[in-house]
């Protein structure tokens, strides 16, 4: 289902396998991801990345993902982006030692450049992106915060949110001003992913 949904071919198949292995491995010794989706990893993390990747068009410049944890999404995007967008790179910011060396490892052994920066989101200098996704890092008040320094003019924001989407929106106009479309998830009810642009604090 995963690659007929996302047309992969063989060595992008070979590198989510390869990944799903080193995800396994790795939770044994550190808390990637939650117990519970590991054995609906390729559903519940890789799908539920890729999606983004369908939302952006013919693309180029930098990704940025924030929090990046076991790689999702950044890490997903980067493997998508070898074919499908080869002008692209991706910034994964993790501040997590330990999580860092995981998405080393797997950057290395499916041959996925990108950039890994262990340090605090709000400690890197501004990185000029032309996308910036975070998934399950912060409220949306802070994830505007955060990305706004890291966006280049006109670029945008691509958040997967859960079922209380709308009440993020809600409090974050109190203190933002952004346009905003809310994309159904394909994987999760009621669930949406937040893409989000021109933002200006309130």
């Amino acid at each position: 289902m995963f690659r007929l949904a996302l047309s992969l071919n063989e060595g992008e198949l070979e590198a989510f396998q390869r990944y799903a292995d080193l995800l396994q491995r790795w939770s044994g010794a550190i808390n990637l991801v939650a117990r519970s989706t590991l054995g609906d990893v390729w559903r519940r993390h890789f799908l539920d990345s890729a999606q983004l990747v369908e939302l952006v068009g013919n693309s180029d410049g930098t990704w940025v993902d924030l929090g990046s944890g076991a790689g999702f999404p950044g890490l997903v995007v980067a493997i998508l982006a070898k074919r499908r967008f080869p002008d692209m790179s991706v910034t994964l910011i993790e501040a997590d030692q330990r999580k860092a060396a995981f998405l080393r490892s797997v950057s290395r052994e499916t041959s996925t450049p990108v950039r890994i920066i262990a340090d605090r989101v709000e400690r890197v200098p501004p990185l000029g992106a032309r996308i910036v996704s975070a998934r399950a890092f912060a409220p949306l008040p802070d994830l505007l915060d955060h990305a706004s320094r890291h966006l280049a003019p006109g670029g945008v924001c691509l958040f997967p949110k859960g079922r209380n989407f709308r009440s993020e929106i809600e409090r974050a106009r109190k203190e933002w001003h952004f346009t905003c479309e809310a994309i159904p998830s394909r994987v999760e009810d009621d669930a949406a992913i937040l893409k989000i642009g021109e933002i200006e604090r309130a």
